[in-house]
């Protein structure tokens, strides 16, 4: 089996039309699709729900629930809120820089950017405290191609130690070549 992309990524929201329209607005991100039922189809529960889809580009669809007859909307609490997150791609760091100025004229907090040396992200929360990431990418080929090398040796060796391993320190510590930078 081979999957071919991800459907949909779904989540809670409050209040569907809020959502649709803080997405719009903010995002650009066009409503696609609404589906509302009063049965969940898979488990026939009756538990009504508003289920809202967004065009988050390249075929990828964010997906809202409300759900009025469940208990109030929470975050796991077990895990750190930088965690749990949605990130999209923008195509460059202009846009980035420029997406991050219009919402913070706009009143939202914004933290960033941040260098994470293959790409720069700004991070913020939408109005249902869901953590939000835009991503512009800054790698040159050479530096994916090192970090490919490593990539199985460094979840083999985090599996038996649970301690962060090295071989993409030059990422973060200032060792990176010349050849490698963008």
């Amino acid at each position: 089996m081979l999957i071919r992309r991800i459907h949909h990524v779904a989540y809670r929201c409050r209040d569907a039309k809020r959502t649709v329209d803080w997405y719009g607005k903010h995002l650009g991100m066009k409503l696609v699709l609404v589906i509302a039922e009063d049965e969940v189809p898979s488990t026939k529960a009756p538990d009504p729900y508003m289920h809202v889809f967004l065009d988050a580009g390249g075929g990828s669809i964010l997906a809202f629930f409300e759900l009025p007859n469940q208990a109030p909307m929470d975050r796991d609490r077990n895990t750190p809120d930088w965690v749990q997150h949605f990130a999209m791609e923008v195509d460059s760091v202009e846009t980035l820089l420029a997406t991050k100025a219009r919402l913070e004229s706009a009143g939202i907090e914004v933290l960033g950017p941040t260098d994470h040396t293959i790409f720069k992200s700004i991070y913020f929360f939408d109005p249902d405290g869901h953590r939000l990431e835009l991503a512009a990418n800054t790698a040159t080929p050479e530096m994916m191609e090192k970090l490919d090398q490593v990539k199985y040796e460094m979840v083999e060796e985090w599996a038996r130690t649970r301690r962060a391993p090295k071989h993409a320190a030059w990422m973060h510590d200032g060792s990176m070549s010349e050849r490698t930078k963008p």
